[in-house]
Formats: structure tokens, C-alpha cells, sequence
């Protein structure tokens, strides 16, 4: 288990079930919140789980897509909703099948490098899957939506990718989690949108050009049992272990002050992105 794991208290922030009908824009505020608040040490390190129903997380380049009014309205025909995070990275989906995980640190306590970062994130998720553990990798798949070289897979499978958000002292890295339905229909939505929103026309970056066949989710991969809840009861055991005190809170009132003034930045930020060009 990696060291920094190892802390006095984690404060734990469930939002599986709060934040499911909730647009996931909320939960990138409530990151920035927590990084503000971690890295100035007026929080202990936090670990946040959150689930939203059908949405896409689309990046900053997938925003400059040639056509991307018609990919986002493919999406919606499709019932997703599409937003534009405000952290590096390219379109993921997002459902009641996929457990987000945010892990909030200060780097007032320790300079953490981003593949530091990456580092802590993965040996939790070995950690959470001891049974797998030793089949778990951390390389590109090439082939998968939203690529990098910290993309998590097991038996060329991608299940997982994880990015991070550095705010104010605070580190948040965030891994979605495909536990539940299939990975490779969730693929193909994506493939559908980027073929959407190119309609082969050539672009100065390059999109990923997305294969259904390498990504499954956990319950295809591990064990058909696997859900979300499950892997929530899972962490809360782990957690235990890895601290001397665990504090179940959401956001004081102070805090809340906070959060609303990061989530106006972001609701902001996003309506102009999403404004037809």
C-alpha cells in the first residue's frame, strides 16, 4: 500500500446516491472546493465518491471538434448529456454504472509529483481489488476513449482512467470506474460522437480513433456480482484500514459558501463553452 495512503484521518464524502440526477459539473466544483480546503489544511485528506446518471464528460480540445453541436446532439438523442470539464483529458461517459473516485490531498504536508499522484490512485484500486491486484496495469490503451499512460486494465482491457485537478495547495486525482454494463457499448457511443463530430475532416489535433473491444467494466473483467455499492463497501473497509480515524462528512456551512462560488465559476465557464460557435 503506498505510504501517503497511510493517513491519522480520512475524511470520507459519499455522493453515490446524492449526486446520481445532479449534473456532474456539480462534482467538479465540489473537487475544487475540497483542493482549496485540503491544500490550506482546513480539511483532513479526503476520499469522494460520486456517481451521475448519463452523462458525457467532454474535454477542452473535444470542444473544438469541427462539427461538435452535432456530436453533443447525438449524444442528447442518445439520452446523455454532454458538459465541458474545466481539466485536461477527452470525452469519458459517465452512468449509474460508473463510480467516480476523487482522492484530495495537500502538498503543504508533501510535495506530490503528478506521477505521484497517478501512484496513489492505482495503489487504491489494487488495494480495492486484491484478487486482481497483480493483473492490474498502468499503460496507454490505445484504442480507448480518453487515452493516457495512466489508463488501468486488466488483460489488455481498459476498466478505469484518472486524471488531476491542482488547486490552491490541493491535489484531487479523480478515476472513473466502469464497475457495472458493458464497456465496449460505452465505447462505441463515443466512437459514434467523434465520427459525428469530424465527418472526416482533418484536425490539427488527433482524436482518438476508438475499438469498442478494448474496454470492459469490472463486472465483465472480475466478477458478474460486482456493483457499485458493493465497491463503496469495499473502499469503507479499505479506508479503515488505512487510517486511525475516518470523518463521514459533507460540506459544513463555510464550506458551502465555498462551493457555490466554484460552482458559479464553473456553470459559467461551461454555458459559454457549450454556446454554438
Amino acid at each position: 500500500m503506498n505510504s501517503i495512503l497511510q493517513q491519522p484521518i480520512w475524511r470520507f464524502y459519499d455522493q453515490s446516491i446524492s449526486a446520481k440526477q445532479r449534473s456532474p459539473l456539480e462534482s467538479f466544483a465540489t473537487d475544487d472546493t475540497l483542493c482549496q480546503l485540503v491544500g490550506q489544511l482546513a480539511s483532513p485528506p479526503t476520499i469522494r465518491t460520486w456517481v451521475h446518471d448519463a452523462s458525457v464528460v467532454l474535454g477542452i480540445q473535444d470542444h473544438r471538434l469541427p462539427y461538435v453541436q452535432q456530436g453533443m446532439e447525438l449524444l442528447q438523442a442518445r439520452a446523455y448529456q454532454p458538459i465541458v470539464r474545466n481539466s485536461g483529458g477527452l470525452a469519458v461517459v459517465l452512468d449509474a454504472g460508473v463510480l467516480n473516485i476523487s482522492i484530495v490531498l495537500s502538498e503543504q504536508t508533501e510535495a506530490l509529483s503528478i506521477n505521484d499522484g497517478y501512484d496513489v490512485m492505482v495503489a487504491l484500486i489494487k488495494g480495492l481489488f486484491p484478487e486482481v491486484a497483480d493483473r492490474i496495469e498502468a499503460y496507454e490503451i490505445v484504442g480507448s476513449y480518453c487515452p493516457g499512460s495512466y489508463d488501468l486494465s486488466i488483460d489488455g482491457k481498459k476498466f478505469a482512467g484518472i486524471s488531476q485537478r491542482r488547486l490552491r495547495q490541493g491535489v484531487a486525482v479523480q478515476i472513473y470506474l466502469c464497475i457495472e454494463g458493458s464497456g465496449s457499448e460505452r465505447a462505441a457511443l463515443i466512437r459514434d460522437f467523434y465520427e459525428v463530430s469530424l465527418q472526416g475532416e482533418a484536425t490539427k489535433f488527433t482524436y482518438p480513433s476508438i475499438d469498442p473491444s478494448v474496454m470492459a467494466s469490472l463486472s465483465e473483467l472480475v466478477d458478474a456480482t460486482l456493483t457499485v455499492e458493493a465497491v463503496i463497501i469495499r473502499l469503507q473497509r479499505l479506508i479503515h484500514k488505512m487510517a486511525e480515524e475516518i470523518r463521514f462528512e459533507s460540506f459544513h456551512d463555510e464550506e458551502l459558501m465555498l462551493y457555490a462560488f466554484y460552482l458559479k465559476r464553473i456553470l459559467e465557464r461551461n454555458k459559454k463553452m457549450l454556446a454554438p460557435k
